[in-house]
């Protein structure tokens, strides 16, 4: 089996290549069950911790399992807040290829999802992004979204300054303006694509500051009492997922508002395999403000492993 380093999977899963990879991935046929997701007490920390299986394959192929622990209080520990390991199989003997870690093939196939999303959605001409969060995730999204529209400015916002700053500094090699920003009101309104990968239970956007013609990025939300955007943001945006199943009963950004009767199943636009199947042509005019959540889908997983292992084998 091989081992392959977190190097390696920077060095081959370019967001380009993967951004591409996973739009072919979406118009395959891949087997994805409903991830396992399960809370476990953490006494002490006074606070649930996540346990996340991904298992997906694809017939006479690949399959792959992702095991994934998400612990919201780590980075007081200087630990990020999501561990684990991916498993690729030879789907037709069975036996394990290729193990990686899961925390970079995350960090990296969610950013070229988004990215994926937003080129179906976002304005072609977006120049202005607002980042909001700062942890792992964040660097990648910039990158990312910067590989699929001609993003110049890069707006960071976090609830500790310091660490906006920290990153906006090491993000300055980026041939872009990068600077880190106190009030994320002002921010939202300049931004063109606003993407939020944040661990947070309350709203972070909020409708009453957005702008015709913005299209949001919602990661963070993975759980029903998690939210990154209000009940404002939703009903004034064309709402696309990147599976049904998973957001409607997993994210509290689309599952409340839903309960509230803010949102209503089937005025959800669609799912990203609709779009990069032509089913649904995304954004429809530049006023329409779009967004799209994501929770996480195996086929990203297992495509973008896929990729790498093929790349060095």
């Amino acid at each position: 089996m091989k081992i392959i380093s977190n190097e390696e999977l920077k060095q081959v899963l370019d967001f380009t290549s993967l951004i591409e990879n996973l739009r072919q991935a979406f118009r395959e046929k891949y087997t994805v069950p409903l991830r396992h997701h399960h809370n476990y007490e953490n006494p002490e920390e006074g606070l649930d911790s996540t346990l996340l299986l991904m298992p997906a394959w694809q017939a006479g192929s690949y399959l792959g399992v992702k095991i994934v622990t998400v612990s919201p209080n780590n980075g007081k520990y200087n630990l990020p807040s999501i561990q684990g390991f991916y498993t690729l199989f030879d789907a037709c003997s069975g036996s394990p290829i290729a193990q990686m870690d899961a925390k970079i093939l995350t960090s990296r196939r969610t950013a070229a999802a988004s990215a994926l999303a937003s080129t179906f959605l976002s304005r072609k001409d977006s120049k202005t992004m607002l980042m909001v969060g700062t942890g792992a995730l964040a660097p990648n999204l910039i990158e990312a979204h910067a590989t699929a529209r001609p993003i110049r400015k890069v707006l960071i916002w976090g609830r500790d300054f310091e660490k906006a700053d920290a990153l906006a500094r090491q993000l300055r090699h980026l041939d872009m303006e990068i600077r880190a920003v106190e009030k994320i009101e002002e921010s939202i309104e300049e931004a063109d694509i606003i993407s939020c990968a944040t661990l947070s239970d309350q709203p972070l956007l909020f409708g009453k500051f957005l702008r015709p013609g913005q299209h949001l990025d919602l990661v963070g939300s993975f759980k029903p009492d998690m939210r990154e955007a209000d009940d404002a943001c939703v009903a004034k945006s064309s709402v696309f997922v990147d599976i049904l199943e998973g957001a409607t009963k997993e994210s509290g950004d689309i599952l409340l508002p839903l309960q509230r009767g803010v949102l209503k199943k089937e005025g959800i636009k669609g799912e990203l395999s609709d779009l990069c199947r032509g089913k649904h042509a995304g954004r429809k005019s530049e006023e329409e403000i779009t967004l799209f959540k994501s929770v996480g889908y195996a086929t990203e997983d297992l495509a973008a492993a896929k990729l790498a292992f093929e790349r060095l084998a």
